[in-house]
């Protein structure tokens, strides 16, 4: 449940221990429920600020048991938009070109994102619903490229590695 997680969360930043935070939508949930849920990331950041990231991604139902219909790559891109202006204490919005592929996947950079994530080695979750998205870093790069952008390759904290 939210408060278990978000409990979990505010001792793990205490102690120093960064994370990302994420929200699945577009299934069962109400427009409401997509910005309470921003509102609690956005007042646990402000406590702790340990929150490196923010990753919005759509559900996929294609191999779930949950057969709700899902939303398209407008309403990701608006979700991504909407994410980086209310959530701007978390320095990073990462693009979910895992579950909208790499051409949203870019669209997204323009849409609030800063981030167009990483190279997946392995992906066990949106993998087992149908998705399978893949990318190369010749891939990424162009694609960060295209847009006028300078790639860089970051770690899991965010420090610039090349």
């Amino acid at each position: 449940m939210s408060d278990d997680w978000l409990s979990v969360m505010d001792v793990a930043h205490r102690i120093g221990l960064n994370s990302s935070a994420t929200m699945m939508f577009g299934h069962v949930e109400t427009v409401e429920d997509r910005v309470e849920h921003l509102e609690r990331i956005r007042a646990q950041q402000d406590k702790t600020g340990g929150f490196t990231a923010f990753i919005a991604w759509t559900f996929q139902a294609e191999h779930t048991k949950l057969k709700a219909p899902t939303v398209g790559a407008h309403e990701y891109l608006r979700t991504q938009a909407l994410s980086r202006i209310y959530l701007d204490n978390i320095p990073n919005i990462q693009s979910s070109w895992v579950t909208q592929g790499p051409d949203i996947g870019q669209v997204a950079l323009k849409h609030g994102a800063n981030d167009l994530g990483s190279i997946m080695i392995e992906e066990n979750v949106v993998s087992q619903a149908g998705t399978t998205f893949r990318m190369s870093v010749a891939d990424m790069q162009r694609l960060i490229a295209d847009l006028g952008y300078e790639p860089h390759q970051r770690d899991n904290w965010y420090r610039l590695v090349q």
